[in-house]
C-alpha cells in the first residue's frame, strides 16, 4: 500500500528555561537554534564517539522545548541530559509524559517529519488524515523494513553512526560543537563509512530451513560481510511463495554485491538500498 497512518504514543522529555535551545544545540545533531517554534525537528543523540544512542524529535516553544524519543531509551536520554545540565545553562528537566504522535507515511519518503502531528487530544485519524489508513503493528514493521528506517534495537545498538544508518539529513555539519561532533566531522571529511544499512529479502525456499534473525552473520566468499539487524517473515499471498524481509548492516566491500550468504551456508539473501537511505556526505 502507498500510504499508512502511523499513530502511536511516545515518551517526551520536557525542558524549561531560556537556555533550552542552546542546551539542545550542544547535545544533539540538529540545528536547534534555527528551529521554527512548534515544528518537529529530527535529531540524533550521539555519544562522545559519534555513535547513535537515540533518535529524537525536538519541538521548541516560547518557554522551552519538548524532546520526543522516537527510538532508543528515554531513561538514558533523561540521565544523559541531567548529567550535563548546570545552573548557568538556564534550563531544567521537568519530567516525562506520553505524547500521541501521528505521521502520514508515503512510500519512498525519507525519515523526515513532514506529515507529522503532535496533540494531547488528537482528533480521529480519519479527520486529520482523511486519505490515510490506520496501520497495525505488523503493517508498520513491514513498512519500516521496506523503506529502511533504522528504528529497532538491531540498528540502534549503540555501535552505529548516523551515516551508516542513512541519517545524513539528521546531522547538521556546520552548526558548531555538539556531543559527538568531532567524530562525525571526521567521518564526513573522509566521505566514507565502514558499513551501510541495506534492505534484504529472501524466499523461504532459498534459506534451506534457516530462520534469519538479528545477529545472523552474512558472508561473501566465506569472509564476514555483515550482520542482519532486523528480520520478519511475510505470510504468502495465494499463489506466491513465503518470504523473509529485513535490514542488515553490510560492510563497504560487499555493498555492490546483489546477494550474500547466511553463516554456515544456510542459504542466501538478496540486497538492495532502502528507499529512505540517504548517502553519507561526499568528500569536498
Amino acid at each position: 500500500m502507498n500510504k499508512l497512518l502511523w499513530d502511536q504514543r511516545f515518551p517526551v522529555l520536557r525542558l524549561e528555561g531560556s537556555g533550552s535551545r542552546t542546551f539542545l544545540q550542544g547535545q544533539t545533531s540538529a540545528d536547534v537554534q534555527q528551529a521554527e517554534e512548534g515544528a518537529p525537528l529530527p535529531a540524533c543523540w550521539l555519544d562522545a564517539t559519534g555513535r547513535v544512542q537515540a533518535l529524537l524529535e525536538i519541538r521548541v516553544d516560547a518557554t522551552g522545548a519538548d524532546v520526543l524519543v522516537l527510538a532508543g531509551a528515554v531513561e538514558a536520554v533523561n540521565q544523559g541530559f541531567d548529567r550535563v545540565i548546570f545552573p548557568a545553562d538556564r534550563v531544567r528537566l521537568k519530567g516525562t509524559r506520553q505524547q500521541r504522535r501521528q505521521e502520514l507515511l508515503v512510500q519512498g519518503q525519507p525519515m523526515d517529519p513532514v506529515n507529522v502531528s503532535w496533540a494531547e487530544d488528537a482528533p480521529d485519524a480519519s479527520d486529520r488524515f482523511p486519505a490515510s489508513e490506520a496501520a497495525n503493528a505488523h503493517q508498520l514493521e513491514r513498512w519500516r523494513l521496506d523503506q529502511g528506517w533504522p528504528l529497532s534495537p538491531g540498528e540502534l545498538d549503540g555501535t552505529t553512526n548516523p551515516f551508516e544508518l542513512g541519517l545524513s539529513p539528521w546531522v547538521h555539519l556546520n552548526k558548531g560543537c555538539y556531543l559527538g561532533q568531532e567524530t562525525v566531522a571526521k567521518l564526513a571529511s573522509k566521505g566514507e563509512v565502514k558499513q551501510q544499512l541495506r534492505r534484504w529479502r529472501a524466499p523461504s525456499s532459498d534459506l534451506q530451513g534457516a530462520v534469519p534473525q538479528r545477529g545472523t552473520v552474512l558472508r561473501r566468499q566465506g569472509e564476514r560481510a555483515g550482520v542482519i539487524t532486523s528480520a520478519m517473515e511475510i505470510a504468502p499471498a495465494e499463489g506466491t511463495p513465503a518470504e523473509w524481509i529485513g535490514l542488515a548492516l553490510v560492510r563497504r566491500q560487499a555493498l555492490a554485491d546483489p546477494q550474500l550468504s547466511l553463516d554456515n551456508d544456510q542459504g542466501s539473501i538478496q540486497l538492495s538500498k532502502p528507499q529512505a537511505f540517504s548517502e553519507p556526505p561526499t568528500r569536498p
